[in-house]
């Protein structure tokens, strides 16, 4: 836990890593607060306004329940030699989310979220890729794993909220599941360094890749919690975020984090965001921590000026903010807007604190006490402050990835020497400010998503009028970039605005919203290598000029 100092020297040189050898996310953040005192842990805030609070002690005894219910299965747990079972978790913002996941690690499996917004080329890739065998999810998404069922053969059990009428073999019922388990459940002695979380994260060429984390990671993402939101926790402090608990965001940037602190977390995902509706819902619910990505910001701005007293502290990560966005804040809830940097496999890494030291527009921060940033080259040589190079991260970070899922290549890639490369470029100023310049590759940073072209261009060639395809971020005023596609079509085929929807449609339906190309533009040819690569700074050139 961070100590405050008078300045950021101070604190940073007063941090020291406690990280035991046995430790398991679900005990930490849950049974250790469970005392019978009732104290809350979630406030679910229903589509209506009407709360359900829940407490840590029933928490508690629901994810017990659940853990059993998983066991009957022949569950595999973890082990420093190999990961537990996977369990896929494809539920929104909600009680039963939160206990998935806590009952999985307590069972020493795998988790496994997903994006209640993905198609089902999207859930088919990273269940069958994953192995799941154990499916979380509700009635509405079941239609989507019905779907691919024969793709993703590894899933033997699947527990589905409203199944009580039955929807086949292997399908339970979530509720009936858990009144029929005991409320006693015994953790499994997990290492820190075991498996317990599988995120994927989108790659510039092909499928995307899924970044195994240990348990440690809960506690490799405290200092970056705690720095930016003031020396959190204080008293009366209670979370929300609008980021869904599938991304790393929502649930080691908030949920988990809180409730290490014992800090309750206001549940509540929007079908889309409304930023009226987010001022309401940190007034009405008393939200006093919020982590708000930017492109949320930039939406509640334009929704007109409103002065919100009561929040303490907010975070904001995914792109740097600006002056004027960053004064907006501070008129808007009277208090600074802090920013933060990381990525999937080594995540809050860089942030800021205005109590302990100035606000630098444009800049991500300082690093964050506990973790060696620094920019190199492309030997893994450190670079003098104010020279352009790679952010990186010394090895034996706690925060830091397992590796990539069956990937070794591809984790061995993801470092030069003694560092993990972020694969964005950066400067250092003589302070210790970072400054992002600009990715070394060609990932999309889109509403607070950062989105590989590779997924997105192997669904385009998918569908009968698209020969050759080439994936794009393009600058857009609120989402930093939007997805552009350019379409070399079949030859003979008629391309009109009616062929755009359609191929606009075909990604949105089996990848995600937030993955579909804004704009579609059909050509003759791709810029290519001589080894047949697609030179994507070319077509982002084009656009610039046209």
């Amino acid at each position: 836990m961070l100590i405050r100092g008078i300045d950021y020297a101070e604190t940073a040189a007063r941090f020291r890593w406690s990280i035991p050898d046995r430790y398991n996310i679900g005990v930490d953040a849950i049974d250790r607060h469970a005392d019978g005192s009732g104290r809350e842990a979630l406030a679910v805030v229903g589509p209506d306004g009407a709360v359900e609070p829940f407490s840590f002690d029933r928490i508690k005894s629901l994810s017990n329940r659940l853990a059993n219910a998983l066991a009957a299965h022949g569950t595999r747990a973890t082990g420093p030699d190999r990961p537990g079972d996977r369990v896929g978790i494809l539920l929104s913002q909600g009680w039963e989310t939160a206990v998935a996941h806590i009952a999985a690690y307590k069972a020493g499996l795998v988790a496994l979220p997903l994006f209640t917004l993905f198609g089902e080329e999207a859930l088919a890739y990273r269940l069958s890729d994953s192995g799941a065998r154990f499916l979380i999810t509700d009635r509405d998404n079941w239609p989507k794993v019905a779907a691919i069922r024969d793709q993703i053969p590894d899933l033997s059990v699947a527990f589905v909220i409203g199944a009580k009428d039955g929807l086949g073999p292997g399908v339970l019922d979530f509720q009936a599941a858990l009144d029929r388990a005991s409320d006693t459940f015994t953790p499994v002695d997990t290492a820190a360094d075991d498996p317990a979380l599988i995120i994927y994260t989108s790659g510039t060429t092909g499928q995307p890749k899924g970044a195994l984390h240990a348990h440690r990671v809960l506690l490799g993402h405290l200092p970056g919690v705690e720095m930016p939101h003031d020396f959190f926790p204080q008293a009366h402090d209670r979370f929300w975020t609008p980021a869904d608990w599938a991304w790393i965001g929502g649930l080691l940037d908030v949920l988990l984090p809180a409730w290490h602190h014992g800090v309750p977390v206001v549940a509540h995902r929007m079908a889309k965001f409304d930023p009226v509706h987010a001022f309401d819902l940190i007034e009405r619910h008393g939200v006093r921590n919020a982590f708000l990505p930017p492109t949320a910001l930039k939406l509640m701005r334009q929704a007109g000026t409103r002065r919100t007293r009561g929040i303490r502290t907010i975070g904001s990560g995914g792109e740097t903010l600006g002056a004027e966005l960053l004064d907006w804040g501070l008129e808007t809830f009277g208090v600074s807007i802090n920013e933060f940097y990381g990525q999937t496999e080594c995540n809050l890494i860089v942030a800021n604190n205005a109590n302990l030291m100035p606000l630098r527009p444009g800049s991500m921060g300082r690093a964050v006490p506990g973790h060696t940033v620094a920019v190199i080259d492309a030997e893994g040589r450190e670079l003098a402050d104010g020279e352009p190079g790679q952010i990186a991260v010394a090895r034996g970070d706690p925060v830091m990835f397992l590796g990539y899922w069956n990937k070794p290549e591809a984790t061995a890639g993801k470092f030069v020497g003694d560092w993990l490369v972020t694969g964005d470029m950066g400067v250092r100023d003589d302070d210790g400010y970072f400054r992002f310049v600009g990715r070394d590759d060609d990932v999309i940073t889109s509403a607070g998503y950062r989105i590989g072209p590779g997924e997105i261009e192997d669904c385009l060639l998918k569908h009968p009028a698209v020969a050759m395809a080439a994936v794009i971020g393009v600058p857009d005023p609120v989402r930093t970039e939007a997805i552009k596609a350019f379409i070399v079509p079949n030859p003979g085929q008629e391309t009109d605005e009616a062929l755009k929807a359609d191929i606009q449609a075909h990604v949105r339906s089996r990848l995600a919203a937030h993955e579909y190309p804004r704009m579609v533009e059909f050509v003759d040819s791709l810029p290519m290598t001589a080894t047949g690569k697609i030179v994507r700074r070319e077509l982002r050139r084009r656009s610039v000029e046209t």
